[in-house]
């Protein structure tokens, strides 16, 4: 069911452990958008959500910065809603970062992008998405 890259106990591990600081890459202020509506999810139970878009919009209330290394403090955790032929540069940023996890959302892959992530020595899921996998599993994400 999971496949090699959204493994149960990682996935628990980026939720519950890695920080507390998500910086969602290809947040808008566009409602309609997936990111829009999990950047929601995240903030509700607890989490820091900072948008990363090249529009560097104000999402939720948090400061949006057009790239990850326009971020001026540290990412826990680096969440991807861009097409696949993108994410794998967004991955090496993530490490370049020193972000402590990186999460593809669903329908997200590049497995080259993933070696190397997890060769970095960063958690990473691919085609997977937190507002789905923390209620399926059972975890509370707030106070982690």
């Amino acid at each position: 069911m999971y496949g090699d890259y959204g493994d149960p106990e990682t996935i628990r591990r980026i939720l519950t452990e890695s920080g507390d600081t998500w910086a969602v890459v290809g947040l808008s202020t566009n409602r309609s958008r997936a990111a829009y509506g999990v950047a929601a999810f995240l903030q509700r139970n607890g989490k820091r959500v900072v948008p990363v878009h090249p529009k560097a919009e104000m999402v939720h209330g948090e400061q949006g910065y057009a790239t990850l290394a326009d971020i001026p403090f540290p990412v826990d955790v680096v969440d991807v809603f861009v097409h696949s032929e993108l994410a794998g540069d967004i991955a090496d940023q993530a490490v370049a970062k020193g972000a402590k996890a990186v999460w593809f959302q669903l329908g997200v892959i590049d497995e080259a992008a993933y070696a190397r992530t997890r060769a970095a020595g960063l958690d990473m899921v691919m085609d997977r998405c937190p507002a789905i996998e923390a209620p399926a599993l059972g975890i509370s994400l707030k106070g982690s």
